[in-house]
């Protein structure tokens, strides 16, 4: 199991389905030209803002910014790859297949956070492989733990989401993390995600103890219905 989402604090104050910022400043249907189909994260007008928030592709800049927040204990235990020296996590950062699904999460110009949403093809029998190709997103995250507790890190993804279903019409998302981060899993939760696999014994943590998982996910037609009512 990938350990990638990570939420360092409780975020309790965001209901399930919508931040307690509500509707985002600007519809996302306007994003975008409707005009030129949407099939990546390149493809979107960025940035994209919500009542507090600025999400924007992450680039070379924000490196450092990003490496003192998941450089910090608190954060680092639940990655799947610890940030060591500077240097080194410089060069993992600049990879072009990381940071083509990397975004940044920004408060009043700050960076506070990151998400990750990385495209990928579901299962599919050979004969209609085609049919499955980019249809689906794994999504992470991380928030710097002094800016937890104020649903920042739920509005954040929450949008995500809208932006996965609304303008690159995935047909599902998928979240996963250990058992013991349940700030994390509690988040997928609170925003209609499923809890679909818990898992035991599975995932080998640095600290030499297997731990157990969860694995979550949400259908588009599950985020569509959870609109409709909100």
């Amino acid at each position: 199991m990938r350990q990638i989402p990570d939420l360092t604090s409780c975020d309790e104050d965001a209901a399930l389905g919508r931040s307690s910022a509500g509707p985002p400043a600007h519809p996302i249907q306007s994003l975008t030209n409707q005009n030129h189909p949407v099939t990546s994260l390149l493809d979107i007008a960025w940035p994209v803002r919500t009542e507090r928030l600025v999400l924007r592709p992450a680039t070379l800049d924000d490196m450092e910014a990003t490496w003192q927040i998941r450089r910090l204990d608190s954060v680092s235990r639940w990655l799947t790859r610890a940030p060591r020296a500077l240097d080194v996590y410089r060069a993992d950062f600049a990879d072009p297949a990381s940071l083509e699904k990397s975004l940044v999460i920004e408060l009043d110009a700050q960076v506070i956070g990151d998400l990750m949403v990385d495209i990928g093809d579901a299962w599919a029998q050979a004969e209609v492989a085609d049919k499955a190709k980019r249809v689906q997103a794994d999504l992470g995250w991380v928030i710097h733990p002094d800016f937890g507790g104020r649903g920042l890190a739920t509005e954040a993804v929450q949008e995500v989401l809208r932006i996965c279903f609304e303008l690159l019409r995935l047909r599902r998302v998928t979240a996963e993390c250990f058992t013991a981060n349940e700030p994390s899993w509690r988040l997928m939760e609170r925003i209609g995600m499923r809890r679909e696999t818990h898992t035991i014994s599975e995932s080998l943590h640095r600290s030499g103890t297997w731990l157990d998982g969860f694995g979550y996910a949400l259908l588009a037609e599950e985020w569509q219905t959870q609109e409709a009512r909100s």
